[in-house]
């Protein structure tokens, strides 16, 4: 399923923010890491732009390949670019089903900053999630959720209709796991 990302260009170049009442988010997805999960990026960011001005949408750009995008200042100022998005964002959201040391890293730079993550996983992948992430969850600044591919636009809507994280005792979705894995 294609599902048009209007805003999202290769160049990296948001969509639009600084909307008034509107909260800005950060979606952290694999790029150099494998595209196999585009589609479901492009899924996850259309159902994002309901709650907040998505920084990061070009993620799920279709003509961004596994190489990455090519700005003109380099890996720097992509780097740079991000991070100064990731410091204005109110919620990030990461799928960490395919294996990313990019998203590890904003994930790490998340933390640091204090931002409420959501971290979405499918087991049924056949993958199993980093310890550093799944073990990160305390349920609620920063939580990780299992869920199906079919079921992703529910599970955030759950998320984003749910009282802030700060007060969510819990994770609110019933195919959350954060317990111990094996």
């Amino acid at each position: 399923m294609e599902v048009p990302v209007s805003g999202a260009r290769a160049s990296g170049e948001p969509g639009p923010r600084g909307e008034p009442g509107r909260r800005a988010l950060y979606f952290c997805g694999s790029i150099r890491g494998g595209r196999e999960d585009r589609e479901l990026y492009q899924r996850i960011v259309w159902r994002l732009r309901r709650f907040g001005a998505v920084l990061t949408e070009h993620v799920a750009a279709a003509e961004l390949g596994a190489r990455g995008e090519e700005a003109a200042g380099g890996d720097r100022f992509i780097h740079e670019r991000d991070m100064a998005w990731l410091q204005q964002a109110d919620v990030v959201v990461a799928e960490v089903t395919q294996p990313s040391l990019g998203v590890g890293y904003e994930l790490g730079r998340a933390v640091a900053l204090k931002k409420p993550i959501l971290c979405l996983f499918r087991p049924q992948s056949g993958r199993v999630l980093s310890a550093m992430i799944r073990g990160a969850a305390d349920g609620s600044r920063f939580q990780v959720w299992d869920y199906e591919e079919g079921e992703v636009e529910a599970v955030l809507d759950r998320y984003f209709e749910a009282p802030p994280p700060e007060q969510v005792a819990s994770s609110p979705a019933p195919t959350a796991c954060l317990g111990p894995t094996v």
